[in-house]
Formats: structure tokens, C-alpha cells, sequence
């Protein structure tokens, strides 16, 4: 199939183009195409100007943001749903209210919503929308994990400004067990928000291989996270073979299992889990050894894109136009 995707979430779109189809990804008219694509594994993409989208064939759209149903109308002069068949991929939890909160696409029929975890699907009112589980899937840095330093390695984006969202209160009582190195875009932010205490340590925004280098250095992956779909770097760290330690809220409590790291709700025990890791080596290697098996059965490359592959088919072939066209060929 041909597949247009605006490319907004690079780490999701990195896993998602790895597949057989061709992925069409939207660029200024007038801008020269970005020759590192391959280079990244996206062998399969083209960039094509906005202004020669109207001439593209196009399968299938996948939706990420609201904007997208009108800016595919715009550039492509088809309206999804009805001219083309597409699907609206929502990466988030519904804010604020937890439970109640209905899909902006809730009551359509003409474009189902792809969830990425079963929390998702759960929390979200999608009314009469069809609805689909796409599991996350990441592509496998390797077993990378020394757990060298005894440093607790965290990956977060803007810690700051997303605060509780993403449990950045709660570094500094972790801090409290070894120094907390903090990853992402935003962590410089980290130094005035708690005063330059040195337990909670802003340790760059890393391009993904060096990342996975210098987060399989430290002893444990700490996973603060209180409101969100589930995060690519928890299953990244997973993939490492990292003991994780991890709040047990929204996907967690499926994608750790026991045995596979440690979640829960009680910070205390959280903590003990850290220092426990910190204190004993080999335990931690052996908790990482069951959680990378864990990670690749149930969140590898593979599976995430044969599911993939089923919901594109089966949404193309439901498709109006599909059936029109199908009942001509048959003729």
C-alpha cells in the first residue's frame, strides 16, 4: 500500500516505516528531501512536496493530530474517510478527565481509531467509532545493558514543564538512593527547578544510539511516568536488558509483568527496588535478562507491524471506494 503519515513523533515513526508498504511523508514545497532518511532504516519513505500530493496515489491515511483531517484535504484535495480511507492513530491519554472524556472522532463512523495500548481503548470514550489495538513496537537496539555506574537513568522530554504528568516531583526522592540522570529535550530546566541539589541530573538530549549507549550504563531505568499511554523508553530500556522499575499506572502493569521488573503505586517500594538493583548486580542483570525476553515477545518490530499490517488491510478493504472498485474488477 501507499501510506501518508505526517512524521510527528519520530521515535513511533522510526518503528513504523520499517514495514512493506510505501510510506509517503509530507515536506514544504520548495525543500530539498533529507538524503539521512536511509541512512536511519527508512528505506521504504518518500518525501514529497506538499504542493505534489494531489497527484500521488494514495491508499490509506494515517491521522495523528485533528489538523491532519483538514491539511489532508488541503494538500491532497481527497477527504479522509470518504475519498480515501484512513485512520486516526491517538497516541494519548484523554485529558483532563480520565474516564470520561469522548474522542473528538467519537461519533464518525468513516475513520476508526487506532489505539496504542489497551489502557487507551479503555479510558477513551470512542462512541461509535471502530476501534483497533495497535501495540507499540521498537526497533531492537540489542542487549546493550552493563549497568556500570550505579546511577538511576530516566528519559523524559521538558520534565519541567509536564511536571506531575510525568512524575518529575518524585525524582528527587529517588535521588535520594543514587543520582538520578534525566535524558530528553528540556532537562537544563531540571537545575533551577530543584535548586542544584546534584541528586536529579540533567544528562542531555542524545540522538537514539548514543542514548541507548549511555542509558545501558546505568544500573536501573526509573519509569515516573503518572499519566500516559505507556512511553517508547520504557520498552526501549526493556529492550536493553535494564532492570526497570516503574509506576504501575495507565499500560505498565501490562508491559512489566512480574518477574520483569518491578511497578507499583507505593513509592517506598519503588525505592527498595532501586536500592535493591543498586546493591546487587546480578540480580539486576538476571531482572533485565526476563524483561528484554518479555519486551521482544510482546513489543518487538515484528508483531507491531504484522498488526499493523492487519488493520491497514482490513480498513482499505472495508473502504467504499475499495468495494466499488473490487465489484468493477469482478465484473
Amino acid at each position: 500500500m501507499r501510506v501518508l503519515l505526517w512524521p510527528i513523533h519520530g521515535g513511533y515513526t522510526d518503528a513504523f516505516v520499517r514495514g512493506d508498504h510505501e510510506y509517503l511523508l509530507p515536506i514544504e514545497a520548495g525543500t530539498d528531501a533529507d538524503p539521512s532518511l536511509t541512512a536511519w532504516g527508512w528505506t521504504r519513505t518518500q518525501q514529497v512536496p506538499a504542493d505534489r500530493l494531489r497527484d500521488e496515489h494514495i491508499d490509506v491515511v494515517v491521522l495523528q493530530r485533528l489538523e491532519e483531517l483538514d491539511e489532508c484535504v488541503r494538500l491532497t484535495g481527497r477527504v479522509p474517510g470518504r475519498d480515501v480511507p484512513a485512520v486516526f492513530l491517538e497516541h494519548n491519554t484523554p485529558q483532563p478527565e480520565a474516564v470520561t472524556r469522548s474522542h473528538p472522532l467519537a461519533e464518525r463512523t468513516d475513520i476508526p481509531i487506532v489505539h496504542v495500548t489497551h489502557f487507551n481503548q479503555l479510558v477513551w470514550d470512542s462512541g461509535r467509532a471502530a476501534t483497533f489495538v495497535v501495540e507499540h513496537g521498537v526497533p531492537d537496539p540489542g542487549p546493550l545493558y552493563s549497568g556500570e555506574l550505579e546511577r538511576v537513568g530516566v528519559v523524559v522530554n521538558e520534565p519541567v514543564r509536564r511536571g506531575r504528568v510525568v512524575g518529575t516531583d518524585l525524582l528527587p526522592r529517588f535521588g535520594l538512593e543514587a543520582p538520578v540522570d534525566v535524558f530528553g529535550m528540556g532537562g537544563e530546566e531540571l537545575r533551577a527547578a530543584f535548586d542544584g541539589t546534584g541528586a536529579v541530573v540533567p544528562a542531555g538530549d542524545l540522538p537514539p544510539e548514543r542514548l541507548h549507549r549511555e542509558l545501558a550504563r546505568r544500573r536501573v531505568y526509573l519509569h515516573p511516568f503518572r499519566w500516559t499511554s505507556l512511553g517508547l523508553s520504557l520498552l526501549e530500556a526493556m529492550h536493553l536488558a535494564m532492570p526497570v522499575v516503574a509506576l504501575a499506572t495507565t499500560e505498565a502493569v501490562r508491559a512489566v509483568p512480574p518477574g520483569a521488573g518491578v511497578i507499583s503505586t507505593n513509592i517506598a517500594d519503588l525505592r527498595a527496588a532501586v536500592r535493591a538493583f543498586l546493591a546487587d548486580p546480578d540480580w539486576a542483570h538476571e531482572i533485565g535478562r526476563r524483561g528484554r525476553e518479555h519486551a521482544l515477545a510482546h513489543y518487538g518490530l515484528d508483531p507491531f507491524l504484522a498488526r499493523w499490517d492487519d488493520v491497514l488491510s482490513q480498513v482499505a478493504a472495508t473502504h467504499p471506494h475499495d468495494r466499488a472498485r473490487r465489484t468493477s474488477v469482478a465484473r
